[in-house]
């Protein structure tokens, strides 16, 4: 984040790829809806700091359905506000 900050973007673009969760046989890292809250969060904050709030987001992955619309969901909420 710090990197990213410094860099100061004028919009960011989210790949956003959810085959790290923990039920998804993709990847081994164990996430869950709420670690995808939390990192959209921190990409919010610094969109806010230099980017006047610019995200665009494009769904990129995630192979357990179930995963993915939980995932999914946490994520375009939190990008919501919701």
């Amino acid at each position: 984040m710090p990197a990213l900050r410094e860099f100061a973007p004028q919009m960011i673009f989210i790949s956003a790829g959810f085959d790290a969760h923990r039920d998804d046989d993709m990847a081994s890292l164990g996430f869950v809806e709420a670690d995808y809250a939390w990192v959209t969060g921190r990409i919010k904050d610094a969109a806010a700091d230099s980017a006047n709030g610019r995200i665009v987001s494009s769904l990129e992955g995630g192979y357990d359905l179930a995963a993915l619309a939980r995932s999914a969901e946490a994520h375009i909420r939190q990008l919501g506000g919701f």
